[in-house]
């Protein structure tokens, strides 16, 4: 009787065990492992700029499979439809996918694209960076570029056009070659969290301004287009002095410079003799033709009797400050009594403006990469979409997490075998936290340049401490400006645009500078040739 009863307990677990393994299953909605070739499920463009060749391949030092980028300087795009549309607007959505730089990026994507149903107007064979998507998330890096994208496509409910709202601040890339995990968890509270490696690394909301741009949601009012500026409108806020007057004694074609008349020929100063002399060593080449080459003359050497000597050749004063110099006058600024401010035209109401108390989401019907990169070696793997967030955190745990930590330390064997003392993994770690001081929101205005000085310090190792104190001026300087504040420029009110994506970058992001050469006039005749 017993055992029945335990027998009986055993089964209602393993049911209970199943459907709970089936509710998990139900709750990924597209998985691709890349185990299998990915023939029969993406389809590759037939589209004549697309020609990169995908392959299926292992990971470097894995035994597991993934999507390849296979050759540099390509265009490429592949899309995989799913079972039946998703709709985002209902519960959690989670979008999940690994990619691994094994090459490095130094200009390309390695971004998602998830696209709007067919009858949106696209087709598999003809998919590319025309084709509507509803979001577009991952990593691009290239010239002054450097972020993992989240774009919103959205529907203006008032002009019933698309328009593409990128978050704001976007994290920089991983500098690395390690397979990284990218995540972005999309909540029915109008929330979307951006993780890296399963770490939440940035968290905005759809409607705000202060996270999109342009905001979903327009501006309530706007500047009158119509409203100009009175004549009589003094925006100066100091003006120069109309009673002030240039003092008799301004004398302003007094030079900066004088000769120090105080100053005296230093004892043992060789007048006579030059600085430069014939090298006496010289002697004329036996194939010098005078009628052809020209009279030849000997090269010329610093003169030996200089360099024990306090100085050859005339002597003549140096030059000091001139203390009468006073430059051009021009008379001091006094407050301006007539100051109005900064003239605004006056704020009307926006024809434009709508409210929304959710995105209005397009359905996501298929997935599809493409991208444009001067980089092989771009791996994507277990690409995932869930409705559950533990879903993708078991997803992480399982597929991503043993790759990473087997990378990770054959990296940081690698960095101590090669680095004096650990010099490189420490210059590594240095990057990496250079890497998050650039997502510091209040450094934004300052971003672009503090990962250029980055880039130039991982391709110049030696350049890391110059580069560290680069950076700690900018941001000392950020901090004097919050901390003393001065006064702003004034701002021109732009109407929001729609931004582009990185599609259409050209062949590979910045031109390279061209190298400004003199052209030196070449002598009618050969004074020496060279032996």
């Amino acid at each position: 009787m017993m055992m029945g009863r335990f027998a009986l307990v055993l089964l209602l677990a393993f049911t209970l065990l199943q459907l709970l393994c089936f509710a998990a299953d139900d709750d990924a909605v597209f998985y691709d492992s890349f185990e299998e070739s990915f023939d029969g499920r993406w389809v590759v463009s037939d589209k004549d700029d697309y020609k990169g060749v995908w392959k299926h391949s292992k990971s470097e030092g894995h035994d597991d499979y993934g999507l390849l980028v296979s050759e540099k300087a390509r265009k490429y795009a592949i899309v995989n439809e799913l079972d039946e549309p998703l709709s985002l607007k209902d519960g959690t959505t989670v979008l999940q996918f690994e990619t691994r730089l094994q090459n490095g990026l130094e200009c390309g994507g390695a971004y998602l694209k998830y696209l709007r149903p067919q009858e949106a107007g696209w087709k598999p064979k003809e998919f590319d960076n025309e084709c509507p998507y509803s979001i577009m998330f991952g990593p691009d890096k290239c010239g002054a570029t450097n972020k993992v994208h989240f774009i919103l496509k959205h529907k203006n409910p008032k002009s019933g056009e698309f328009v593409e709202h990128h978050l704001k601040y976007p994290l920089s890339v991983p500098s690395d070659k390690l397979t990284h995990v990218y995540t972005a968890i999309l909540k029915p509270d109008n929330e979307v969290r951006i993780m890296i490696d399963g770490e939440e690394k940035k968290k905005a909301n759809f409607l705000s301004a202060e996270d999109f741009e342009p905001p979903l949601i327009p501006a309530k009012t706007i500047p009158d287009p119509d409203d100009k500026k009175p004549e009589d409108w003094d925006e100066r806020a100091r003006i120069p002095d109309p009673n002030a007057v240039k003092p008799d004694d301004w004398d302003e074609d007094a030079p900066m410079e004088i000769e120090d008349e105080e100053a005296v020929k230093p004892e043992g100063w060789l007048d006579d003799e030059p600085e430069e002399i014939d090298d006496p060593e010289a002697t004329k080449p036996e194939d010098w033709d005078d009628e052809e080459d020209g009279e030849w003359e000997a090269p010329k050497i610093e003169n030996p009797k200089c360099e024990a000597a306090p100085g050859c050749g005339e002597w003549k004063r140096p030059m000091k400050r001139n203390p009468a110099y006073k430059g051009k006058w021009s008379p001091p600024l006094i407050d301006n009594p007539n100051y109005k401010g900064i003239w605004k035209p006056q704020e009307i109401p926006n024809p434009n403006y709508f409210e929304l108390d959710k995105p209005d989401f397009e359905p996501i019907a298929a997935i599809g990469i493409e991208i444009w990169t001067m980089q092989d070696g771009i791996l994507f793997d277990n690409i995932l979409i869930a409705k559950n967030e533990k879903v993708a955190e078991s997803y992480r745990e399982t597929t991503w997490k043993p790759k990473f930590e087997v990378e990770n330390e054959k990296q940081k064997a690698e960095d101590e075998a090669a680095g004096s003392d650990g010099l490189v993994g420490f210059q590594k770690k240095v990057f990496d936290v250079l890497y998050k001081v650039a997502d510091i929101p209040f450094l934004s205005e300052y971003k672009l340049q503090i990962l250029d000085l980055i880039e130039k310090a991982e391709k110049q190792p030696n350049l890391t401490i110059g580069v560290l104190v680069s950076i700690l001026v900018i941001i000392l300087t950020v901090f004097v400006k919050l901390i003393f504040g001065g006064k702003k420029q004034p701002r021109v009110e732009k109407k929001p645009e729609v931004a582009e994506t990185s599609n259409d970058k050209g062949s590979g992001g910045e031109k390279a500078e061209e190298e400004e050469k003199e052209e030196t006039a070449a002598a009618p005749r050969r004074r020496r040739r060279d032996t």
